[in-house]
């Protein structure tokens, strides 16, 4: 079948759409997997996007050098994009089961994979240098590209992340790429020998049986290299919009995991959860109005409730999904006692700055339980404007405390929250615990008001259902001895002039 210039022209075009779409998806899936291997999101996002753009220069330049057969070239690098894009997750994840250079397979991948972009639109110009004039073959090549990295953003932040998962987003893309570049094969095929043709037609047939091949299998291989990050059994795992959340089991207790750090075991949340909301509590009088910013697990509702004049409790937590797991999961229902399912609770997903931004409620209490501040997004949460706004919207006799990390593993991190919080014009009470599978870990109360020596000597918590905290355990965790580190200089952490993160990065967080 002939083709016209002007279909020739359109195919292209629409080659280099798709190829938009996967390119820019390739680079968000190699980010989100540096960023859950290695840690630090913001880094690994930073760093992938630069390697990939560098490479796509190198393709740029390589190109020169391909002075004949470009349609060959073209059809080529289309096809090996496809396979890249394809497998890139799941080679990852394969190498992690074995090794510990999964880090170094996802720069090289990164570099592939930008080489065979910087190649294609050079070529695809040079090709569309023949249907179309230059003033508007330039302009319709880039636009398309542009146009399909939009697309491929919005669908994988929207759809492919969310529902598809890096097990299936890759083959996904992999396959609208392969298919559009089996229609540029066929479309521009006039322009290679039959031999070549032969081979390229072979070449397809075994690619696409690669890709049906490596979508079957896929669940099983990203499994094997989840659960190898893992010294338990996953007995639950989702990449939600936000996060990566997975649940192990050892014997009869379990563990959450975001992102691949701990958050809590069942084993000894305990240790965790009574200080950190039952010494709040016995230092208020009154307790009706209470915000729990974090804590979709549903523990700290569990204790708050333990209190009978506590009227209403929200519950604010980023991700959707935390909160339905706190809510209709059996392994949280027993851990939170239907806490989440009270109906004094109102649960509401949104950004805790957000939320507070908007709210003209005040609070007797103010729980934080948020992940710890290890990337920017997240040291937003840790900031003298975050804490302002919660002192805005807690009562003038209210209380505030925080999770703060380790006041050993990571001292400056832990004395600069505190540091932030008095900046924001709080009075502060350092608290700190052993808990078993943590760690020695802190908390920082703020109050407006000093909180005395003689005030902690009241509370008083023997009518209490507790398992661990009791009144001789307060002056326990909130004694201290010398810092290990200095912590003069320390910098008070702002959205403008974020430092937490870097201290935190910066902890003995070998020795843990």
């Amino acid at each position: 079948m002939k083709y016209s210039k002007k279909q020739k022209s359109f195919t292209l075009k629409v080659a280099l759409f798709a190829t938009g779409i996967s390119g820019i998806v390739a680079e968000y899936i190699l980010s989100t997997l540096a960023s859950y291997f290695i840690g630090n999101a913001i880094l690994q996002f930073t760093l992938i996007v630069s390697i990939m753009l560098f490479a796509m220069g190198l393709g740029s330049r390589l190109s020169k050098s391909l002075t004949k057969n470009v349609v060959l070239y073209f059809i080529a690098t289309e096809l090996i994009l496809s396979v890249l894009v394809s497998f890139s997750a799941l080679v990852s994840y394969l190498i992690y089961g074995f090794t510990d250079i999964s880090w170094l397979v996802i720069y090289l991948l990164s570099i592939l994979i930008g080489v065979l972009i910087g190649l294609e639109i050079p070529l695809a110009t040079r090709i569309n240098d023949n249907f179309e004039e230059l003033r508007v073959n330039i302009s319709n090549i880039l636009e398309k590209d542009y146009f399909g990295s939009l697309i491929g953003g919005l669908f994988f932040a929207f759809v492919g992340l969310p529902y598809l998962g890096l097990t299936y987003t890759p083959f996904i893309l992999g396959i609208l790429n392969l298919g559009v570049s089996f229609w540029l094969f066929l479309v521009l095929k006039e322009a290679l020998s039959k031999k070549t043709q032969r081979l390229f037609t072979i070449a397809y047939i075994v690619v696409s049986t690669s890709i049906i091949a490596g979508l079957y299998f896929a669940q099983p291989i990203v499994k094997y290299g989840e659960q190898a990050k893992f010294k338990d059994k996953i007995v639950y795992n989702k990449q939600t919009k936000y996060q990566k959340i997975v649940i192990t089991k050892w014997k009869d207790w379990h563990s959450l995991y975001i992102d691949g750090n701990q958050q809590l075991s069942t084993f000894d949340e305990f240790m965790y959860h009574e200080p950190m909301v039952h010494l709040p509590m016995q230092l208020i009088s009154k307790k009706s109005n209470i915000l729990i910013l974090g804590g979709g697990d549903g523990c700290i509702a569990r204790e708050v409730f333990k209190y009978e004049d506590v009227e209403k409790v929200t519950l604010v937590d980023l991700d959707e999904e935390m909160l339905t797991l706190g809510k209709d999961n059996s392994i949280f229902i027993n851990l939170n006692k239907g806490a989440m399912n009270n109906p004094k609770l109102t649960s509401v997903a949104k950004d805790a700055f957000t939320f507070l931004e908007n709210t003209n409620e005040s609070y007797d209490a103010i729980f934080i339980d948020l992940p710890d501040p290890n990337n920017v997004d997240l040291n937003k949460l840790y900031t003298k404007e975050f804490y302002y706004l919660c002192k805005q919207n807690l009562s003038d006799k209210g209380i505030l405390i925080t999770q703060s990390g380790s006041p050993y593993y990571a001292t400056k991190a832990f004395y600069c929250i505190e540091k932030t919080m008095r900046t924001a014009g709080f009075k502060t009470l350092p608290m700190h615990n052993q808990v078993l599978t943590l760690g020695e870990w802190g908390w920082i109360i703020g109050t407006k008001q000093d909180v005395s020596k003689q005030r902690l000597a009241q509370v008083d918590v023997s009518n209490m259902p507790l398992k661990w905290f009791t009144n001789n355990s307060v002056n326990q965790i909130t004694s201290f001895g010398k810092t290990l580190v200095d912590t003069t200089g320390i910098k008070v952490n702002t959205i403008f002039s974020p430092k937490l993160y870097t201290y935190y990065k910066q902890g003995n967080w070998d020795l843990y």
